[in-house]
């Protein structure tokens, strides 16, 4: 019998980490295959180096972060940072996600946030959900916060709560290891921990992530 497997879409390495890296921990413990899809490199959060450094460091941060959560394997799109709508139909990456998505037949898949300010966040959301709708995908979909504090625009929309008191310490190291990244380390690790705790506290865990559930 096939793995269940959970599909998520991200824009960069350590977003999937921050938004919902407990629960995919969580999910891969239990046996299920977890394919992450990154839209950049992020080789644009060092403008001073090397394009071609800057992407085999995030790469190594991005496999041992994996290796921590479990995480089946991560597929990078290498898309230009700020140009996903033009990159991803220039390197025709459309049709490979169609036809995995068609193939492994995803129970779940997470995505970004409409919510989130970032840009490129947006652009992965509209991207996804622009496909989900044209394969008329009826399983369960989900979206993560990263940079909004407060989802407004489906605060009515059902929940999926889920405790990652156990993974918890695994997606805290899993973002440890993007070194390269220092200023996400220093702003998001308080916030990550600062959510985790708010959404435990509110529905009886020490720690848990929640997400909005689209359908």
């Amino acid at each position: 019998m096939p793995k269940e497997t959970i599909l998520v879409f991200s824009a960069h390495n350590d977003d999937q980490i921050i938004g919902a890296g407990g629960t995919l921990a969580k999910y891969a413990k239990q046996g299920k295959e977890v394919i992450v899809y990154i839209f950049s490199f992020g080789e644009a959060s060092h403008p001073h180096f090397h394009k071609e450094e800057i992407i085999k460091t995030r790469m190594k941060e991005l496999h041992q972060a994996d290796d921590i959560l479990c995480i089946e394997k991560s597929i990078l799109l290498g898309l230009k940072e700020g140009d996903f709508f033009n990159e991803f139909t220039k390197k025709k990456w459309k049709q490979i996600i169609v036809k995995a998505i068609q193939e492994k037949k995803p129970t779940k898949i997470f995505t970004h946030s409409l919510d989130d300010p970032h840009p490129d966040h947006k652009a992965v959301n509209n991207i996804i959900l622009s496909i989900l709708k044209e394969l008329k995908y009826k399983e369960e979909l989900y979206t993560f916060d990263i940079w909004n504090p407060f989802n407004l625009r489906n605060r009515n929309l059902p929940k999926l709560v889920s405790d990652i008191t156990e993974t918890m310490p695994m997606k805290v190291q899993a973002l440890k290891y993007h070194e390269s990244q220092l200023l996400a380390l220093v702003t998001m690790m308080p916030s990550m921990y600062a959510r985790a705790i708010v959404n435990g506290l509110a529905y009886g865990y020490r720690y848990a992530e929640k997400f909005t559930k689209l359908q």
